[in-house]
């Protein structure tokens, strides 16, 4: 804030009008006496380097005599309020969590479309069955999850999930412990590596009885109750089919 203090001179009798933040000042008629008076205006403030300067009030003084004439002069009251900064360790320490959270998420969510595209379009390759045998997909996205959850947990991460006193989990303290990105980055990823794992169960289950999984395991990506529901419809469907086939033959 830019602060200017002004002198105004002025005939022996004149008005005066000052607009000072957008405030009118009294006018006054001269009558040849020596006048001074003061009095406050309104407080305004800014910042600066972390400090705020607040301009408490204002004096004004008129000052008349028969040589200069009238004189008034604008005094601003400053005042140096120390405030508390926002501190740039802080500050740098939330944007790395976030950061963390979001690279988290992109990496596992990219991790496990290679498998998902295998099992769809190539379920019978090679390739694909021994990509779904192996472990180091959990293993990668296991550990990921563990050092999320390690970043995501504070002391009150447990009062959170045991909200009741029956010590069982309520929405509302669920619901607050996912405002975290990095809590909500670690559900993720537990959400991608029980999906995939269901997804190969799914898989596996698809080969050894000869049912078409493709759809189940399509559904396993993003609403997975609903791909191990369709997995179990399509397995009653196709096993009451091939039990019919077996009685027309016979």
């Amino acid at each position: 804030m830019a602060f200017s203090t002004s002198c105004l001179f002025l005939s022996p009798i004149s008005a005066l009008k000052i607009d000072y933040a957008k405030k009118t000042i009294m006018r006054w008629k001269n009558d040849g006496r020596e006048q001074r008076f003061s009095f406050s205006l309104q407080s305004n403030n800014t910042a600066l380097l972390g400090q705020q300067i607040v301009t408490a009030g204002a004096h004004l003084h008129k000052d008349w005599s028969f040589v200069g004439g009238s004189r008034v002069t604008v005094t601003p009251k400053l005042e140096i309020a120390s405030l508390h900064p926002k501190s740039p360790g802080v500050y740098a320490s939330w944007l790395a969590s976030s950061q963390i959270a979001s690279t988290a998420f992109t990496l596992g969510t990219a991790a496990v479309l290679p498998f998902y595209s295998l099992m769809v379009l190539a379920p019978k390759a090679e390739l694909t069955k021994a990509s779904i045998e192996s472990s180091i997909p959990y293993i990668v996205l296991g550990l990921l999850y563990a050092y999320l959850l390690y970043l995501s947990w504070t002391p009150e991460t447990i009062r959170l999930i045991f909200a009741s006193q029956y010590w069982l989990p309520e929405l509302p303290g669920i619901a607050k412990m996912f405002s975290n990105e990095m809590t909500l980055a670690s559900a993720w990823i537990h959400l991608l590596v029980v999906d995939l794992f269901a997804a190969r169960q799914v898989y596996h289950d698809g080969l050894e009885n000869q049912i078409e999984t493709r759809h189940s395991i399509s559904l396993c990506l993003f609403i997975c109750p609903i791909g191990i529901l369709t997995h179990v419809i399509t397995k009653a469907l196709t096993k009451s089919a091939g039990k019919s086939s077996t009685h027309k033959i016979h």
